[in-house]
């Protein structure tokens, strides 16, 4: 399996609860995620549970975790909470 089909799949799942406390302490870390969030994102739908991805970077061990729709893209856009701190489409 190549590298790219197996960075597809799901790592696993987290509550929309515990989802937003990520988003919302990335961030507060993070100077200028806020406003990078709000050019290029929508805001989401309600849902119980968001997928989560282990980090495509090699090198960072974070975790990727739903910020919000790609604005104009079919894509969920997602944010690394580890050290590379890098935005993806998913």
């Amino acid at each position: 399996m190549t590298s790219n089909v197996g960075q597809n799949y799901p790592y696993s799942s987290e509550t929309e609860a515990d989802r937003a406390a990520r988003i919302g302490s990335l961030v507060g870390a993070q100077a200028g995620l806020a406003d990078k969030l709000a050019a290029e994102t929508t805001p989401l739908d309600e849902r119980e549970r968001w997928w989560t991805w282990k980090c495509p970077t090699a090198g960072c061990a974070g975790i990727l975790h739903v910020a919000g729709y790609a604005r104009d893209l079919h894509a969920v856009y997602v944010i690394c909470d580890g050290t590379c701190a890098k935005s993806f489409l998913r």
